[in-house]
């Protein structure tokens, strides 16, 4: 792959989407896998179709989407649809994430992706940079912003990997514990340099 590539993770509640807009603000490209998933399963795909024909038609809305509350509770709940949701989706995916990264024009480009680690993303990568919070505030902040119940959400920081081997694999880590945005600003500008000098260009 020519374009050079930071993997950005992190758990759910971490603040990814915070720090990939910081980036976009500095003029790189973001190529986001939460985004991509949606995606490959909007109203008249074929993975769409393949959802409803094996679900029911439970899991798509009166508008043609995705329920996707619905099919979350699900795969959380039942390892064979999860799987098999797994199958159909992340060759999607990752086909498309790997023409966008290719199809990028900044001088480095960011991919975003919560289980970067998990689903063996990291070889398309050159760095990881971890987004790193507490278990705790991770929890804090993800019931503050979405409609899931407190036991989903645990559920959720349990499917992902620990904290501590998100860790091992990043070359690059960010602290975004605290709720100061210029603190956290000026580490990704100190970071923004770096990956710019390992691209080949030089901070303007």
């Amino acid at each position: 792959m020519s374009q050079f590539v930071v993997g950005l993770t992190g758990g759910i509640g971490s603040g990814k989407s915070t720090v990939s807009a910081i980036f976009e603000e500095f003029g790189i490209d973001v190529i986001d896998a939460d985004i991509v998933a949606r995606r490959v399963v909007e109203p008249g795909t074929p993975a769409l179709m393949q959802i409803e024909q094996h679900f029911g038609s439970d899991y798509i809305t009166a508008e043609g989407t995705l329920n996707r509350t619905k099919l979350r509770s699900l795969v959380f709940s039942n390892n064979d649809a999860k799987t098999w949701l797994n199958e159909l989706l992340h060759p999607l995916i990752r086909k498309t994430l790997l023409a966008d990264i290719e199809a990028s024009t900044s001088p480095y480009s960011i991919l975003v992706a919560p289980l970067l680690i998990e689903n063996k993303l990291t070889r398309y990568v050159n760095r990881v940079l971890v987004v790193d919070i507490d278990e705790r505030t991770q929890l804090a902040r993800t019931l503050k912003r979405d409609p899931s119940s407190e036991d989903e959400v645990k559920s959720i920081i349990a499917s992902q990997t620990s904290r501590e081997n998100r860790r091992q694999h990043a070359d690059d880590i960010v602290d975004n514990s605290l709720s100061d945005l210029s603190q956290l600003k000026q580490q990704l500008q100190n970071l923004h340099r770096l990956y710019l000098e390992f691209a080949g260009h030089q901070a303007s």
